[in-house]
Formats: C-alpha cells, structure tokens, sequence
C-alpha cells in the first residue's frame, strides 16, 4: 500500500509491502512498531528505541517525538488526489497542545516573542517525565494558555505561534 504523508509541510512518499517492510521515499527501512497503550508506541530503528505520543482527529496527525510535536497528514493515491482538488493539503496550524496530561514546569518565552522552529516553548512533565514541547514553525508567541504550574489535559491549547509578519 501507498501513502502520501505531509508532515509540518514537507511531503514523503511510504509504501507498506505485503510482509510489513516500510520503504520512504524509495529507501528501505528496518522498523519495529510497539503500541503501548493510551496513544503512546514504541519504534526501534537504526539500533536506536524511540518512543512518540501519536493523537489523531479528523485528518490531523499529531506526533510528539524526543520533545518535539509534528503535525502531519496522511493520504492514499486516491484521498491525495482529492485533497489536491480541495485544495486541503497545508502545513502546521502553529498550535502546540499537549500531547498528554500533565504539569507545566516552564513556560520559557512570552508574548509577542519571536521564536524559530524547533525551539523549546513549554516544559510538560507527564508520567515523572519532562518534555520539551517544540515550536513547530519560526514566527511570533500569538497566544499563551498556560503557566508555570498549571495542570493541563490532554490535547489542552497550550501555544500558539503565528506567522513571523
């Protein structure tokens, strides 16, 4: 099977071969896919164990990895070729929720701050684990929902960055 994914808005092409080897973008990986339960999954690959907090909704993907939130879209031949038609195919929202409940250890930048993609912009500590939640694009702190100490739920509205003008 062949699918088209959009991840924070660059495009990879993922085939699934009949005996459940991943090829991206033409090369071949060795991927051991675990669930764990409540959202969470474990990959090894490349000797190396990764774990991701993966949430869904509507045709959103949401996937935290080593701290970081990626946003991403998932298509076959025939949903990409609608979505083209649509017009449907985007890259992040800006938005960082949280990918799991938990406490808010810092809130290291302010409003109207500007930011790059990939700097951390909330501390969660979920499960007696601290995860750098990631700016998932360059441009302004719009909106901040959260501070130091507040408990938030999973999927909360934690920051918005939005375009850099």
């Amino acid at each position: 099977m062949k699918y088209t994914t959009i991840i924070n808005g660059k495009e990879f092409i993922i085939e699934i071969e009949g005996d459940g080897t991943l090829i991206v973008n033409g090369e071949k990986r060795e991927v051991d896919f675990l669930d764990m339960g409540n959202s969470l999954f474990s990959i090894i690959t490349n000797l190396r164990s990764i774990e991701l907090a993966i949430d869904h909704e509507d045709n959103t993907y949401e996937v935290l990895v080593d701290g970081r939130m990626y946003e991403g879209q998932v298509f076959d031949e025939r949903a990409l070729f609608m979505a083209k038609r649509r017009g449907a195919l985007g890259g992040g929202s800006g938005e960082v929720k949280a990918p799991m409940p938990g406490l808010v250890v810092d809130v290291p930048v302010a409003l109207n701050e500007v930011v790059s993609e990939g700097q951390t912009v909330v501390v969660l500590e979920s499960m007696k684990m601290q995860n750098e939640l990631k700016a998932p694009r360059d441009g302004i702190i719009q909106e901040i929902h959260c501070k130091q100490g507040s408990s938030v739920e999973k999927n909360a509205l934690l920051i918005v960055v939005g375009e850099a003008e």
